[in-house]
Order: structure tokens, then sequence, then C-alpha cells
């Protein structure tokens, strides 16, 4: 599988290999963003990890599908038609939903940006993003949603 790396090059992920796949199948990350292209990249990339990964056109298409409480991380656009990735955010945290969320944007905005990680985001990163800075981003958002021991 060939993912796209940001740059100007293609190359292979191969990450899979270092991850405890019977622990990886066992979170499922869902992906909503507008741009069927970043979906489809950012649903082979998770799936390159191990993880099951469902996407969504909409933050509305999301909540509709029934999926929040079997979402391990979320990756959302910052900006879509209709509910915005901030919105959602608000919207999960005032139903008591503790899912970590990784905000991706292709208009960056400071304050945006102090808002959504202190309310709890785990990542934000502007696009078009390293595959590493992902999977940095998903690795930071399973720790904080794992069990305490």
């Amino acid at each position: 599988m060939r993912t796209y790396d940001g740059a100007a090059t293609f190359r292979p992920i191969r990450w899979a290999s270092r991850r405890n796949l019977a622990l990886a199948k066992s979170h499922l990350i869902s992906i909503i963003d507008d741009d069927p292209s970043v979906r489809q990249a950012t649903q082979s990339l998770v799936r390159s990890l191990g993880y099951a990964a469902e996407v969504f056109s909409s933050a509305e298409e999301y909540l509709q599908a029934g999926r929040v409480g079997d979402s391990s991380c979320v990756i959302t656009d910052l900006h879509m038609p209709g509910m915005s990735g901030t919105d959602l955010q608000d919207l999960l945290i005032a139903d008591g939903h503790q899912i970590p969320i990784i905000f991706v944007t292709a208009y960056f905005e400071e304050r945006t940006l102090a808002r959504v990680m202190d309310s709890g985001a785990v990542g934000f990163l502007r696009k078009p993003f390293a595959d590493e800075r992902l999977v940095e981003c998903i690795d930071r958002a399973l720790a904080a949603s794992a069990p305490k021991q």
C-alpha cells in the first residue's frame, strides 16, 4: 500500500508490523471530512496501522450512524458545511463523551487551535500533514483513552 506523505513523493507505510495488531483491531478510528480524497487517504493510512477505520462526510452523518460509543478516536476536519469540527467537539463534551479528537484543517487560526486544545483535543494538524504526524497523534489519542491501571 502506498500513501501520500505530504511531500512530493509516495512511499510505503510499514508501521503496522511494529504494533500489537490484536490490540489495534479493538480500536475504531472515525474519520470525518467533507473532502472524499482526504477521507480515503486518511482511512488507508489508519488501516495500514492495523486499526479499523470508518469514514463520514459530515459530523451529522457521524452522529446519525450511532458510532460515537464505538469510537476510540475521532479525526475530524475543522471546517465543514453544516456542523464544524469544533461544534462536534462541543456536542460530544456536552453529552459526556470523552473521545480523543484530532483536528485537521487547511485554514489555520491560532485562537481556534487554543480553543480546541483547551477543550481536550489531542492533536491539531495543518493540511497537508506528514503521515508520521498523524500517527503520533493517533498514538497519543489511544494512550489517552486507554484504561488507567
